[in-house]
């Protein structure tokens, strides 16, 4: 059954009554006792986040406080949406932004990575082009989420729309990021082709491999169905199912075969699987044994190279290892492909 990130209380996992702690906003606790307890491990990241914000904070002030000039108008938050990055004196605050996303993601917790998300979309919206390359790292905040429909519509956008030639970046009434309720089990060749971004392929992967864990379980409901209730069976399989894009499904929901489905699943992920290989053979191991990879600072990567796994298995990694099941499908996988 797959699953995401949740606020609980990170000293007995409680998630009744939480309070959130002062300084970084982002980690919850059941108690002042377990918030004292707690403190010697939490002091790091959470004075990280601040400094972070701080900074970000300053950052913001000057540029809310510049005169304006013939190269950034006065309100740039107001005038000039969609176009950071392109105006120079905006790069410090956007790098700021950054600063603090990262430092809000060392901490695994919900309210850090819906922070952290909330981040991201708005500096895709302050600049659409996105030079900054923050696409790539959405989509895994997105499934930690449970935004599984939200992040397969944000990944066909850029690969659909965000590739077109004739996409002009600087008019603001073009359509940006307006895919609503895409097909999730479409097939997956717009995200096999040479040169799509990895950690897409990486997300999609991983979406492809939560919609089977949840087919899997209600598949295995069947048995269960033949000797109980239906109204029992429907609540039991809205407790197997918490992806809210297969509960939307009816036919799925109470559907009574879905071994076509299973295998059409199957067969998608280990496309998938192959695609991301075939474009960085380092990955699927590095996922399956990521010692110092999720703590390396590469300064540069080009595509297919070893930094350029680490830096998508850094942001994608999480997401993969709150998703019970899923990296054990990989390891299959990879096992399967060293016997053939």
């Amino acid at each position: 059954m797959s699953a995401s990130i949740t606020p609980h209380c990170p000293v007995c996992n409680s998630k009744n009554k939480l309070s959130k702690c002062a300084g970084c906003k982002v980690v919850p606790y059941c108690s002042k006792e377990h918030q004292v307890a707690h403190h010697n491990s939490h002091k790091a990241a959470c004075n990280a986040i601040q400094r972070a914000q701080k900074n970000l904070d300053r950052e913001e002030q000057a540029l809310r406080s510049h005169p304006g000039d013939m190269f950034m108008p006065t309100n740039v938050f107001e005038d000039a949406v969609g176009h950071f990055w392109g105006i120079h004196e905006t790069r410090d605050y956007m790098r700021a932004r950054y600063a603090l996303i990262e430092a809000l993601l060392k901490v695994k917790q919900f309210d850090a990575v819906q922070a952290a998300f909330d981040h991201i979309m708005d500096i895709l919206r302050l600049c659409r082009s996105d030079n900054m390359g923050v696409r790539s790292q959405a989509p895994a905040l997105f499934l930690r989420l449970g935004k599984d429909q939200e992040c397969y519509d944000f990944i066909k956008w850029w690969s659909t729309t965000g590739e077109r030639d004739d996409y002009d970046w600087g008019d603001m009434d073009m359509p940006y990021l307006d895919l609503k309720g895409e097909d999730v089990f479409e097939p997956v060749d717009l995200y096999t082709e040479e040169f799509h971004d990895l950690g897409h392929t990486v997300a999609i992967t991983l979406l492809k491999i939560k919609l089977l864990l949840d087919v899997k379980a209600l598949h295995s409901s069947t048995v269960i169905g033949e000797v109980i209730p239906q109204e029992v069976l429907d609540n039991i399989r809205g407790q197997l199912v918490t992806r809210t894009v297969i509960i939307e499904h009816k036919d799925i929901m109470e559907g009574k075969d879905h071994a076509p489905l299973i295998e059409k699943l199957e067969s998608q992920v280990e496309e998938l699987f192959k695609s991301v290989n075939s474009t960085n053979k380092f990955f699927w191991p590095a996922l399956l044994n990521p010692r110092s990879n999720l703590t390396a600072r590469p300064s540069h990567y080009s595509p297919g190279t070893k930094e350029h796994m680490q830096l998508t298995l850094q942001f994608t990694y999480d997401a993969w290892a709150e998703t019970p099941g899923a990296i054990d499908i990989i390891r299959d996988l990879v096992k399967k492909g060293a016997e053939n």
